[in-house]
């Protein structure tokens, strides 16, 4: 029993986790790996978000659509098929049982790995110096706590989700492929949203208040995209803001002003994507000393808190909100507290990957960033089209989507210092990339070493060698 509380059960351990997630679970894995007695709180599931409403269910969603492309392009590799239809139904079982194995493997492992599962709202607490985790009656106190609370869908000012507005989460419960749908919001989730259910039959329109699809990717990435989409049938309204969302019955209408003016799109739904927020706060984090920066946690360079032995990983610090950025800080948080010198965490060195048709995929600075950071004098970049690239033509066979492009941004000799891909599949090349660019590779350091063929990574190949000095495929 507590000395401060009689009527409180504490339990003990080296290390609490608040929250099941990617970073959560990863920081308990590897703890527990070092020797730390851990345990983790979560409300819901092991696996948080991206393992039961997000990252996986959706690209579950991806490769329905892009089986039903493959169908309806099969023609042109000489297989005789016709697509009769989608079962939305019985993709979203298949979806789920995804899931559902991938859950059951992770509670395995945690288990195998002696790791304490709590299941609840937890609140974060002291019991005398020591963080602590209170769960319906019962503390869980550590020598160090690492909140790992996730973040949240972002709604539009005076636009609640429900009915016919959705969410992602509630995008992948429907059992059915909307006839006409809306997406809000230009960034990676509207945009692979808006990819699947074009694939599958919707006619999509996609509002987005900047004057570009995937704002933050380089400027070629961003057009070639538009330009697949626009001829997919996708509707692109940039720079148009949304003023009003009525949602009825059987159907719902996207109020907008864009530089043409006000107009309106009506729809069976409307999937809002602009963004999403932090959970971090009425958790009683404040009352720890733990502090807050446009409701993101606030923390140094290891992802200390303020707060003596608390500790923040995830989407709830300001930056890229990656499923594998989190999973990396939990690491990185365990070995730290474990006495380790883990290496220094750099957003720009995660890859970055739109599961769109066509995937963009990309790592490091873009040639804007590049420019920005260097001077314009020092920066050369190679791009070779996938064009010419056989494996890419293979697997593309019949689609109305360009093959797309392999983009090397260097310092003249100097390091690669950032990649970009947009083509079917890229999204599989990005690792390459990101060696380069995480090594401070040279071209001609990588030039030698020979791509595979045929593979969409001879692309890649192309582009060192171009940036060498000694092209073979290119001009």
């Amino acid at each position: 029993m507590s000395l401060e509380d009689p009527q409180v059960t504490d339990h003990r351990f080296d290390l609490v986790v608040l929250g099941g997630g990617s970073g959560g679970y990863a920081a308990a894995l590897r703890a527990a790996e070092l020797g730390r007695t851990v345990a983790i709180v979560e409300r819901a599931q092991l696996g948080g978000t991206c393992l039961h409403r997000g990252c996986v269910p959706t690209k579950a969603l991806l490769h329905t659509a892009e089986v039903a492309d493959a169908v309806r392009h099969a023609g042109a590799a000489g297989v005789t098929a016709t697509l009769e239809g989608v079962d939305g139904s019985a993709a979203r079982a298949w979806r789920d049982d995804v899931v559902r194995g991938k859950h059951r493997g992770l509670t395995s492992l945690v288990a195998a790995r002696g790791i304490t599962v709590v299941e609840g709202e937890g609140r974060a607490t002291r019991v005398g110096d020591d963080p602590a985790i209170e769960v319906a009656g019962d503390r869980y106190v550590g020598s160090d706590l690492v909140v790992a609370t996730g973040a949240v869908s972002r709604a539009l000012p005076g636009v609640p989700f429900g009915g016919r507005v959705l969410d992602s989460e509630a995008a992948l419960a429907l059992d059915e492929v909307p006839a006409r749908a809306v997406v809000v919001g230009g960034g990676v989730i509207g945009v692979e949203f808006a990819s699947a259910w074009r694939s599958l039959g919707a006619e999509v329109t996609i509002v987005e208040p900047q004057e570009h699809l995937i704002a933050n990717e380089d400027p070629a990435a961003r057009a070639a995209l538009e330009k697949a989409y626009r001829r997919r049938g996708i509707e692109l309204r940039l720079g148009a803001s949304v003023t009003a969302i009525e949602s009825g019955d059987d159907r719902v209408v996207v109020r907008f002003d864009g530089a043409d003016g006000s107009a309106e799109v009506e729809a069976d739904y409307a999937l809002v994507a602009v963004g999403r927020a932090p959970v971090a706060s009425g958790l009683g984090l404040e009352e720890l000393g733990v502090e807050f920066d446009r409701g993101f946690v606030r923390t140094d360079a290891s992802l200390r808190t303020a707060a003596p032995g608390v500790w923040a990983v995830g989407d709830i610090v300001a930056g890229p909100q990656l499923a594998h950025r989190g999973f990396r800080h939990g690491i990185v948080v365990a070995e730290t507290i474990a006495g380790l010198a883990p290496s220094p965490l750099d957003d720009t060195l995660f890859p970055r990957v739109t599961y769109s048709t066509p995937e963009v995929a990309s790592v490091g600075l873009t040639e804007p960033q590049a420019r920005e950071r260097y001077g314009s004098d020092r920066v050369v970049t190679q791009e070779v089209s996938l064009a010419a690239n056989a494996k890419s033509e293979i697997v593309s066979a019949g689609s109305p989507v360009r093959a797309g492009f392999v983009k090397v941004v260097a310092l003249e000799d100097g390091p690669v210092v950032g990649v970009t891909l947009v083509g079917d599949r890229v999204g599989e090349l990005i690792t390459e990339g990101q060696l380069a660019v995480a090594w401070e590779a040279r071209a001609d350091d990588i030039a030698p070493l020979v791509h595979a063929h045929p593979t969409q990574s001879e692309a890649l190949g192309e582009a060192f060698l171009a940036l060498a000095g000694s092209p073979l495929h290119t001009l």
